[in-house]
């Protein structure tokens, strides 16, 4: 395992082309492109303020830059530096932009979520889509794509809107039945829509293409609700993690619930393998006294090196108590995500936040959990195979296989702290992004992969 030196970055902005070339960075109003492997720069471009979201077209031919500040995007061509576009939304403000699939069209939401204009890179036509809504997924479009679903609100009821992409013309709009719409998903295979109501109310549905309504799940009542959302790739499974601390799977079958996984707070069964990241004891040198950094410079386990240890069962996890008087309370399911093959369901469960579980969903039984010393930041699976890159806003990244897991402390000078992380389409290789900062983490390839994670019960 190498790791690439350390390069600028401001607002996390930093992402893999979609055929795996390039590698796109934002250092405040500039945005570099380097070669993926050799991380040489490769076009450099100017923008006319801070940057605040980036995008790659899906051909990785053009690359768009949002200055929602100004209410502008300007989009850049990898293969003519010379060209370039600027689109300017006015006085209608922007919050939000996003590439079609073609990637020769440009969606841009207006402040307030008035309207979604369509921008045409090529005959420079605008389209306008009215009545958006804001929530927290409110536009997905199908992996062939061919269709965007659109959340609609008007006349105080929710709707759903699918437009064919190729001309921008309606093919279905159905009313959704929802007290407050707040997210919708195709499955990976583009054949049924979900969608799901605001946390204040449970209920999830399944709509097709058409906009026939094929189920309606509702697991409680008068409880807060659904918090999480994720489709397995093979589109067979739909999971939905709520704030009762469950997540619970659907069968693309009947839509109806095979299982429930719970997550509580004591590991009591053999069969599950608990890794306890521990400190590693610094070797004691003779005739030195190791003294502690000034508190300024000694961050939460900012050089510690750590191991995972196997804890014997039972085993209690450390588990937050929210606070009952404030919204957004943390508990319930943040964060859920399969491996590429479907096969695995990794976790985090906001009222366990130092824990990451992960689910056999072949054997639909809790298979690992992996409990760090710090709160999970965020968690990603490698697209190519089941294993998990995790992050905790220290200076360490950990992955885990079903063969076993690793604590990697990053170098390098000052402490590096991983808040995101990012894979290369391969699987090779992994962007670890700090605040100001990233690197380049090279993973060993196939081959090595048995050696770089050991056997079970060489965890270190």
């Amino acid at each position: 395992m190498n790791f690439s030196e350390v390069f600028k970055l401001s607002s996390l902005l930093c992402k893999f082309s979609p055929d795996g070339k390039y590698l796109a960075s934002c250092v405040q109003y500039r945005l570099v492109v380097r070669d993926a492997n050799t991380l040489q720069i490769r076009q450099l471009y100017t923008c006319l303020d801070q940057i605040q979201h980036i995008e790659w077209s899906a051909d990785s031919l053009f690359i768009l830059c949002a200055l929602y500040k100004r209410g502008l995007v300007q989009v850049w061509s990898l293969e003519q530096p010379e060209w370039h576009c600027k689109i300017d939304e006015g006085s209608a403000g922007l919050v939000a932009s996003c590439w079609s699939p073609d990637g020769r069209h440009i969606l841009n939401t207006t402040e307030f979520h008035l309207r979604i204009t369509v921008w045409s890179l090529c005959t420079k036509s605008v389209s306008y889509i009215k009545y958006p809504k804001a929530c927290q997924q409110g536009i997905t479009f199908t992996r062939d794509g061919r269709y965007l679903a659109l959340a609609e609100r008007r006349d105080c009821k929710d709707y759903v809107s699918i437009l064919v992409c190729s001309d921008w013309q309606l093919l279905r709009h159905f009313d959704t039945d929802t007290q407050d719409l707040a997210g919708i998903e195709w499955a990976p295979n583009g054949c049924v829509l979900a969608a799901w109501d605001s946390c204040l109310e449970y209920k999830i549905l399944v709509y097709s293409l058409d906009g026939r309504l094929l189920s309606t799940f509702c697991a409680y009542e008068w409880s807060l609700g659904i918090k999480s959302v994720a489709w397995s790739p093979s589109s067979q499974f739909l999971a939905v993690g709520s704030y009762d601390g469950k997540v619970r799977i659907l069968n693309h079958v009947t839509w109806k619930m095979i299982t429930e996984f719970g997550h509580p707070a004591t590991i009591s069964n053999p069969k599950i393998v608990v890794y306890k990241e521990a400190e590693k004891s610094p070797p004691l040198v003779l005739g030195r006294l190791a003294f502690p950094a000034p508190r300024a410079a000694a961050g939460p386990l900012s050089s510690t090196e750590s191991k995972y240890e196997v804890a014997s069962v039972p085993v209690s996890l450390q588990t937050l108590k929210p606070a009952a008087d404030r919204a957004n309370p943390r508990i319930g399911i943040g964060a859920l995500a399969f491996s590429p093959d479907s096969c695995f369901l990794a976790t985090r469960s906001d009222s366990v936040p130092t824990a990451v579980w992960i689910w056999d969903v072949q054997k639909l039984r809790l298979l690992a959990v992996l409990e760090q010393l710090s709160a999970v930041r965020c968690f990603q699976w490698d697209p190519r195979q089941a294993r998990l890159a995790i992050c905790t806003g220290g200076s360490k990244v950990y992955l885990w296989s079903p063969a076993g897991c690793v604590s990697v402390q990053v170098p390098g000078e000052g402490d590096f702290q991983v808040l995101s992380v990012c894979w290369h389409l391969s699987g090779d290789s992994l962007a670890l992004l700090s605040k100001d900062h990233f690197c380049l983490c090279f993973l060993e390839t196939e081959q090595g992969v048995g050696t770089a994670f050991g056997q079970r019960g060489d965890h270190t």
